[in-house]
């Protein structure tokens, strides 16, 4: 009787949270360790014990990519190839610059965005090309990736971070491809950890720039005066308490006058969940202001899009509030809720589209509290309107 395989589906390596191996079949495991490390693996016997191939972390290899490398690992052993012994077959793609390029197609469609695609390009070009770029992959080595990341650990903590993440990812996709087959130089646990400080000891906490709530009525006065579409985005952007990218990506057919509700889709989403935002009735008074031209509300250069991430930073550039972000409002209306009224937590968190991470109140919280908000929402339009007519 064959041996079953392909047991695993995506889904459920993508759920699975208990502590062992757990079988795909034909040698491939997921293997999930103690501290909740998550890597694909490959059992075979050889001489008479088993052995053990890495075949990169579960995060970054899909289920589709480890039966691939599985299978190179078992034609290796059908011609007689300990794959933990040998050397990688030299193979067209080999460089870290072309793994990176391969990894990134092979992986943007699973990705929320371009803009997410285009900061993985960034910032490995930027910051890992210079070192690492021209290397064969299965050359690179922890004193290679160091020279990449060492030098802006401690000024751009932040981004040597997600360098440092996007290395290993890239390093363990190919070797589940077969470009490589050392251990991953970049892993962070029980490795660079111990070469490098942790995160928490050398970054600052920076805070979006935010305007004190008690100037928001002028703030807003000021803002109505300006007769323009940027305007309007800000201030709808103002008074929902909600995200840049959410505003400018904003479309017709996600706005229900009837109920008075804007409902964001996921994929605009920071946290990936659809998300409704209750109206108030200034910002309905906006959007019934602004002609129907295109599919998106508030659009930019082309009407076959919208504004720009970067035109209310403009704006109020152009106000002479460089000091501001269109983020940091967010700050001002948690800071108003928090200090001028009694509504509850979980609304103003609600409000904002934060992730709840405690499970037991993300279990309790079910339903999205709409009408408990559409009071918050309300109240905030009032506050932000004071002295205006």
């Amino acid at each position: 009787m064959a041996r079953k395989i392909h047991i695993l589906s995506a889904r459920g390596v993508a759920t699975q949270t208990k502590i062992g191996r757990h079988a795909d079949g034909g040698g491939l495991y997921l293997s999930i360790s103690r501290n909740g490390g998550r890597r694909w693996v490959y059992l075979y016997r050889r001489g008479g014990r088993l052995r053990e191939k890495g075949l990169g972390s579960a995060s970054t290899v899909s289920l589709k990519d480890a039966r691939l490398a599985a299978e190179a690992v078992r034609k290796q052993l059908r011609d007689g190839i300990d794959p933990i012994d040998s050397k990688p077959t030299p193979r067209t793609v080999s460089t870290f610059s072309q793994c990176a390029e391969a990894f990134i197609t092979s992986n943007e469609h699973g990705w929320k965005n371009a803009k997410h695609r285009d900061q993985w390009r960034n910032t490995l070009k930027t910051y890992a090309e210079p070192h690492i770029g021209k290397l064969p992959v299965d050359r690179i080595s922890v004193d290679h990736v160091l020279k990449a990341i060492e030098p802006i650990w401690t000024s751009k903590t932040e981004t040597a971070s997600r360098v440092r993440g996007r290395i290993e990812a890239v390093l363990d996709w190919a070797a589940a491809r077969g470009y490589r087959s050392s251990d991953n130089p970049a892993r962070w646990r029980g490795h660079l950890d111990k070469v490098l400080p942790p995160i928490r000891k050398v970054s600052k906490v920076r805070h979006h720039p935010a305007l004190p709530y008690k100037d928001i009525p002028a703030f807003m006065s000021d803002l109505r005066k300006r007769d323009i579409i940027t305007a309007r985005a800000l201030e709808f952007t103002i008074l929902t308490a909600a995200r840049t990218g959410e505003v400018v990506g904003a479309r017709w057919d996600e706005i229900d006058t009837n109920n008075r509700v804007w409902t964001v889709p996921a994929d605009r989403m920071k946290a990936g969940v659809e998300h409704q935002v209750p109206l108030s009735d200034r910002a309905l008074a906006i959007l019934k202001d602004i002609p129907k031209e295109s599919d998106f509300i508030f659009v930019g250069m082309k009407p076959s899009e919208g504004l720009s991430n970067m035109s209310m930073l403009a704006l109020l550039k152009r106000m002479d509030r460089a000091d501001l972000t269109t983020h940091g409002f967010r700050s001002t209306f948690r800071d108003w809720a928090a200090e001028t009224t009694d509504f509850p937590n979980e609304l103003v968190e609600m409000a904002l589209a934060h992730t709840i991470r405690n499970k037991a109140e993300a279990a309790y919280r079910r339903g999205n509290l709409l009408e408990r908000r559409r009071a918050v929402m309300d109240a905030w339009s009032q506050y932000c309107s004071r002295g205006q007519l």
